[in-house]
């Protein structure tokens, strides 16, 4: 696997300012970084800057602040029209896969209009690519002629995808893309972007709540908090080894299909509420439902510290 990061973080910010002057401080200083041919599962709770974060990434929201470097150029600064050759090679899979698909447009018209509007290939090209991407994700080549509303979530999903591959991109942002599906349908999806990445070397910012798909899928993790990454490394340390308070939380709360292992397994119960985004606490965020808290951490927000191997932003692990 090449090493070298496709995609760097550092210190992304995203403020959304709200009426009476208030700020919406949804993602706080980010920093990650993402191998080519690898996934980064990105996990939290509803609300906590994950699509906020995809989206920022894509320039879909403008970035307040921090800096985002894809295959070695610095876009954070770059206007639409500079965006346009990266857009080819950054694309996203969104969560509803109806929502995001035109009702007016038969299948095949919809998976080839990315080609059309970035002026590729002649028509007889673009048909050709289509007939074989529909392929490429497990649909029938009659389907072409036919309209979204004539196929279940796990097929328009697969649609989502194949127009997704239309412009052959290094870079997906896979936003919560099995969240509206069946659980059956749900191991079909990621299956099937297992193998487009093992036959094409492509990077995915999967975003997701399921902790368990999450260590399936992903090479690395990071656990987000109220716009806030408190953990980061690889997806076997964080899921078998939680180092942060949260990510212990929400590791203790995914279902094990074993009833023996579940009643064994200590679940750990969180107290109170989130705090809001628009009046986040100065210290820690995950201070106020913390066992551990101290008032140091309610006072100073902890910085990013390496531990073992990976990141976490926790006063438990600060050097001494």
């Amino acid at each position: 696997m090449n090493e070298k990061p496709i995609l760097e973080l550092n210190n992304l910010s995203k403020v959304f300012p709200v009426k009476g002057g208030k700020k919406v401080h949804a993602v706080n200083n980010v920093s990650l970084t993402l191998n080519k041919g690898e996934t980064l599962g990105i996990v939290g709770e509803s609300g906590c800057g994950k699509s906020t974060m995809g989206r920022t990434i894509l320039k879909i929201y403008e970035p307040t602040s921090g800096q985002i470097i894809f295959n070695g150029r610095d876009i954070t600064g770059l206007s639409r029209k500079q965006m346009l050759p990266y857009r080819k090679k950054m694309q996203m899979i969104f969560q509803d896969p109806y929502a995001s698909l035109n009702p007016r447009f038969t299948i095949g018209d919809i998976i080839e209009e990315p080609m059309i509007i970035h002026k590729i290939g002649t028509p007889e090209e673009r048909k050709a690519k289509v007939q074989d991407l529909i392929e490429t994700v497990g649909l029938k080549p009659d389907h072409i002629r036919r309209y979204p509303h004539e196929f279940s979530g796990g097929q328009r999903q697969r649609i989502g995808i194949a127009r997704t591959l239309t412009l052959q991109p290094d870079f997906i942002v896979c936003d919560e893309p099995i969240s509206a599906l069946d659980v059956s349908i749900q191991a079909q999806i990621i299956n099937l972007l297992e193998r487009i990445q093992k036959e094409t070397g492509i990077s995915y910012l999967f975003i997701a709540h399921d902790l368990g798909m999450v260590h399936h899928i992903s090479h690395k993790i990071g656990v987000m908090y109220l716009g806030n990454l408190v953990e980061y490394g690889s997806s076997d340390d964080i899921y078998k080894n939680p180092l942060h308070p949260y990510t212990r939380a929400l590791i203790s709360a995914a279902p094990i299909p074993d009833p023996n292992q579940s009643r064994a397994k200590s679940r750990i119960i969180l107290e109170g509420e989130v705090p809001s985004p628009l009046n986040p606490p100065p210290g820690c965020a995950f201070a106020g439902r913390c066992a551990h808290a101290t008032e140091e951490c309610r006072r100073k927000k902890p910085e990013m510290v390496d531990f073992e191997g990976r990141k976490v932003a926790c006063f438990l692990y600060a050097a001494d």
